[in-house]
């Protein structure tokens, strides 16, 4: 049996509105995703997928439900507890690169290993592995304004593996890059979870590149339906 690396049990996420009434976003949604397992989340906008990434993310509370990430279960963890499971066992990747300016590609990866309490050296060594993996060694002393949209995008996933987590969160990770720099960011993503052996959620409005993962979830009206 492959090992689990998220799993979600009927997760309900509501939010009161202005009016006193109440908006039920998540309805019971429930999904599990194994370790070495790509998946894409789809859905309309407004349907959900943002407030289910965090919630799988560790990054927002639901009202009901549980949540494990691989063999440690989050429900019930105060925030410094989610915090310390989300830096280790959490990478994410979203539509703008996030990459901290004033740093390296080398650098950007080194300090969420160092936050995490890696040694500098055993972090310069896991950074200068991902770079080779995502074949950008040559770019590991440019700072992110000296390298192309594609090239951030890149160092952003190596970033989001420093710490080698179970579990890849993606909100639309090639939604600002052209058709070639697109399929180009994907092939590594689909690279890296056969060579790490992570699970991948990944939220796109792209149907190209969700039809070639291993599975698609629609949410639909606060709920998951398998397509």
């Amino acid at each position: 049996m492959s090992e689990i690396a998220l799993r979600l049990h009927e997760i309900h996420r509501r939010f009161t509105q202005a009016n006193g009434g109440t908006l039920d976003v998540l309805r019971g949604c429930s999904l599990t995703i194994a370790k070495g397992e790509k998946v894409a989340l789809i859905g309309p906008s407004g349907s959900g997928k943002s407030t289910l990434l965090q919630i799988a993310g560790l990054l927002e509370k639901p009202d009901e439900g549980d949540i494990m990430i691989a063999e440690h279960k989050a429900s019930g963890l105060d925030d410094g507890g989610r915090t310390a499971l989300r830096l280790k066992e959490i990478g994410f990747v979203y539509q703008f690169h996030h990459l901290l300016p004033e740093f390296s590609a080398r650098e950007n990866i080194i300090l969420p290993q160092m936050i995490a309490g890696t040694a500098l050296d055993q972090a310069g060594q896991r950074a200068d592995e991902l770079l080779a993996l995502i074949n950008l060694s040559a770019r590991a002393d440019h700072r992110p304004t000296q390298l192309s949209g594609g090239e951030q995008q890149r160092i952003a996933i190596a970033r989001a593996l420093a710490n080698k987590p179970a579990v890849l969160i993606a909100d639309e990770p090639t939604g600002n890059l052209d058709p070639h720099t697109a399929e180009h960011v994907f092939a590594v993503l689909q690279e890296i979870v056969a060579h790490q052996g992570l699970g991948l959620l990944m939220a796109t409005h792209n149907h190209d590149l969700a039809q070639r993962m291993d599975r698609i979830v629609n949410i639909k009206e606060g709920l998951l339906i398998e397509s």
